[in-house]
């Protein structure tokens, strides 16, 4: 099979041909048809995630289908089109798992990282990891939704917020294109937050009320003119930028961080303590929680907007979401 691998951290991509392995007991191997390039690759390709075997496929945005089944598969049939997610297995027996926690498993797996993922033709996956693909969403549709459309579309609905209230969503990127259109779709009020005017034709189109431009707005002011928003989902990967977000949540009201960085974020005590406002994260979901993702996508039309790359043309692919030019998920196509 062809696999587009990173044989030591800090390592080049290579595509090689390899063997194609066989699934053992609770797993199947699953054809991919195509794997959403994530900015959490960077992982892999650096070295940056702790333990991570060596030479590795990237990939945890899987779509495909089931192949071949290894014993006591279930009821998982070759044929079924799934799709794998950053919660790619738990081990069931830690504290976590027992209290059904699986996304905080001690021994969480994920595909790319603790196994061989998508930016190989072939992945050997466990059952629990599983999530139908509707037949509505074709591949390069569904495999975005496996990690950007999840994290956002979870953390969305358990914020607490109703139908009717307002919800912002700061950043127009990767992630909040999606959460824009979830929000708008769950009956939110729908605030959109970028920067620059240019944004905000599309923001609209996805779904927002209203856009407001943090370079040359006070965000805080503008949202606090409508009471402040209930729930802001924060997508931007930009520290600095969630501090100032916080006054503009009503009483009550929560931050909700989904966007990655490693920048501290200077947040006045003063703002939580005031209007007993919060902040949260939220990290993706489980195979279900992908599942519901899906169903949801596929009955509203929500969709990611991507570029698509073949195989051979990954590191193409890569370098381009890294920059931050791909508007706005790039896919593989296997």
């Amino acid at each position: 099979m062809k696999s587009v691998l990173v044989e030591s951290a800090k390592g080049p991509f290579k595509l090689i041909d390899e063997k194609i392995s066989e699934p053992s007991r609770r797993q199947v191997r699953i054809e991919v048809q195509a794997c959403g390039i994530c900015r959490s690759d960077e992982f892999t390709k650096d070295g940056a995630w702790p333990g991570i075997d060596y030479p590795r496929s990237p990939g945890h945005e899987i779509a495909g289908v089931i192949e071949k089944l290894g014993e006591d598969a279930g009821d998982w049939k070759v044929g079924d089109r799934v799709g794998v997610g950053w919660h790619g297995g738990h081990d069931g027996t830690c504290d976590r798992c027992r209290r059904g926690d699986f996304i905080n498993c001690k021994s969480l797996k994920i595909p790319g990282i603790s196994y061989d993922g998508g930016y190989a033709a072939h992945v050997i996956a466990p059952i629990e990891a599983l999530a139908h693909i509707p037949d509505a969403l074709r591949p390069e549709e569904a495999a975005p939704l496996m990690c950007a459309g999840i994290t956002t579309f979870n953390a969305l609905r358990h914020s607490g917020a109703t139908a009717g209230e307002l919800v912002a969503i700061q950043g127009i990127g990767g992630l909040g294109h999606l959460g824009v259109q979830w929000a708008a779709k769950s009956g939110f009020n729908t605030v959109a937050i970028g920067r620059g005017a240019d944004k905000e034709e599309l923001a609209l189109k996805l779904g927002a009320r209203r856009y407001i431009d943090s370079g040359t707005q006070d965000v805080a002011a503008e949202l606090n003119k409508e009471g402040g928003a209930n729930v802001i989902l924060a997508t931007a990967p930009d520290g600095k930028a969630f501090g100032p977000l916080v006054d503009g949540l009503a009483p009550n009201g929560t931050l909700m961080v989904v966007g990655a960085s490693f920048e501290p974020s200077l947040i006045s005590t003063v703002s939580l303590l005031g209007a007993h406002r919060s902040i949260v994260g939220w990290p993706s979901g489980t195979s279900k929680d992908s599942e519901d993702t899906l169903k949801f996508a596929a009955a509203t039309g929500v969709r990611a907007m991507i570029e698509t790359f073949p195989i051979d043309r990954a590191v193409e692919g890569y370098e381009r979401m890294m920059s931050g030019k791909v508007r706005f998920r790039a896919v593989l196509m296997h």
